[in-house]
């Protein structure tokens, strides 16, 4: 992996050749949610991925982010390449008005071994693909944590024995998300891959979703709908092709370098009949 390419994406140069601490593994996390986007619009181009980390991370570094098999596979590989003792899980993020269980439907990350005042254990949930959560680790330890505006609760799992249970806050796009204890291969999350980016009943198949988090909220763009909420909250309905680019550009740091104008006239056309669809079948 291009280690000192990826480092650079992430606008920390300095961390290369660095001793893993708390401190950087902070850093990483917050830089990785704010710079890379939660994004599956390789879907609607047409286009099909792996969830081989490689394969991500060399994605990512070209200017492209990914959901949670690409962004948290891609982590743990830089992890990993940065001296990090890093392990990988099989999660079930809980939509609202669902039941919560180990459903494959997530990957998430743990890290070890690396101690801390507020976490002598020194282990930590390391989660950079739930799009709208989590800006930095949580150690893991069972409690309430408020990062910015929005507040997590991580307890033990009822569903997992012996895994751990995230709590989203109230305001997040779903309830919760927990993880088994074993670590994983990622052959465990191929066929949800394929589910998800296929299966005409995936969110990610019927609405084209791009989330970016930083310090003070969330960025969020469900078809042409653009909403920020955190500390403020606005919502706005992008009404072009140029609008809707420049949002991905400047807000979410998707300028789709790799995407040619015969493939945004096609992207632009698709987003926006769905968005027209959605809209006559009296959404709100």
């Amino acid at each position: 992996m291009e280690t000192t390419a990826y480092l650079a994406r992430l606008g920390l140069p300095s961390l290369l050749g660095a001793p893993p601490t708390p401190e950087a593994l902070r850093a990483l996390h917050a830089a990785h949610v704010e710079r890379v986007p939660y994004e599956a619009l390789e879907i609607w181009l047409g286009r099909s991925t792996t969830v081989d980390p490689l394969d991500s991370a060399a994605r990512i570094i070209r200017g492209r982010g990914g959901y949670c098999y690409h962004l948290n596979g891609a982590f743990s590989a830089l992890l990993a390449a940065l001296g990090y003792q890093v392990t990988r899980h099989v999660g079930g993020v809980q939509m609202r008005n669902s039941e919560p269980g180990i459903t494959a439907n997530h990957l998430v990350l743990t890290v070890s071994g690396l101690p801390s005042v507020d976490n002598p254990g020194g282990e930590w949930l390391v989660d950079v693909g739930l799009g709208d959560a989590l800006h930095e680790p949580l150690p893991l330890i069972e409690g309430s944590y408020k990062q910015g505006p929005f507040t997590y609760g991580l307890r033990r799992s009822e569903v997992a024995p012996g895994g751990w249970r995230l709590d989203h806050d109230p305001s997040g796009s779903f309830q919760g998300m927990d993880l088994a204890p074993e670590p994983a291969e990622m052959s465990a999350f191929a066929a949800m891959h394929t589910h998800l980016t296929t299966s005409p009943t995936s969110g990610f198949v019927r609405v084209a979703v791009v989330q970016r988090r930083d310090a003070y909220g969330v960025d969020c763009l469900r078809g042409l709908t653009l909403t920020r909420y955190g500390n403020t909250s606005l919502s706005v309905t992008l009404d072009s092709a140029r609008d809707y680019y420049a949002a991905l550009s400047d807000i979410f740091g998707l300028p789709l370098d790799d995407v040619s104008a015969q493939e945004k006239d096609a992207l632009w056309s698709k987003v926006h009949a769905a968005q027209e669809a959605w809209l006559s079948a009296g959404a709100s």
